[in-house]
């Protein structure tokens, strides 16, 4: 089977693809969360925090495990590129030191929605340098098979990721050769 036949047969997305699609849906609910209003709205809040807490902790893992690994090596020495690469590590340590002070407020409370509209900023600066400046630089560097691939991996781990729920100590799987 030839290169282009075997990119054909895969259904899943290239690796940008499905991270972009993992930005739209955080940036979704990070609306929803800093738009609630306080006075009716404390489950509402506690729910949508409760599927960003998701949807951040297995994008995250998905990011750091697979794909700014990918991107740092084929970076090479790469001065510039590699300072994408430990920004982007650097912003999810600053959103994960966030996450747990957002938690512990009162939903219902003034104190939350600061905190969310912080976490949201630093989320959507976070999403604006990957989308602007680290996935034109990954498209050049790895090309469109090599992103097919890693999509492919990427979907993998996120899927058994979500089976999970919370458990997301197991071990990502391996990367299939072909």
């Amino acid at each position: 089977m030839s290169g282009r036949d075997a990119t054909r047969r895969t259904s899943a997305p290239d690796a940008i693809a499905l991270l972009q699609k993992d930005h739209a849906r955080v940036r979704m609910l990070l609306a929803q969360l800093v738009e609630s209003r306080t006075s009716s709205a404390r489950s509402q809040r506690e729910q949508l925090l409760k599927a960003i807490e998701q949807e951040l902790k297995v994008h995250t893992r998905i990011e750091e495990e697979i794909f700014y690994p990918a991107f740092r090596d084929a970076a090479g020495k790469k001065k510039d590129e590699k300072r994408l690469y430990f920004e982007a590590v650097e912003e999810h340590h600053v959103v994960d030191l966030a996450l747990p002070e957002l938690k512990k407020s009162r939903a219902d409370s003034e104190e939350f929605a600061a905190k969310a509209k912080v976490l949201k900023d630093l989320i959507e600066h976070h999403v604006m340098e990957e989308e602007k400046e680290m996935f034109p630089r990954a498209k050049k560097l790895m090309g469109r098979e090599e992103l097919l691939k890693l999509g492919e991996r990427l979907a993998r781990a996120k899927t058994s990721l979500v089976k999970e729920g919370q458990g997301f100590r197991r071990k990502l799987p391996k990367p299939v050769r072909s």
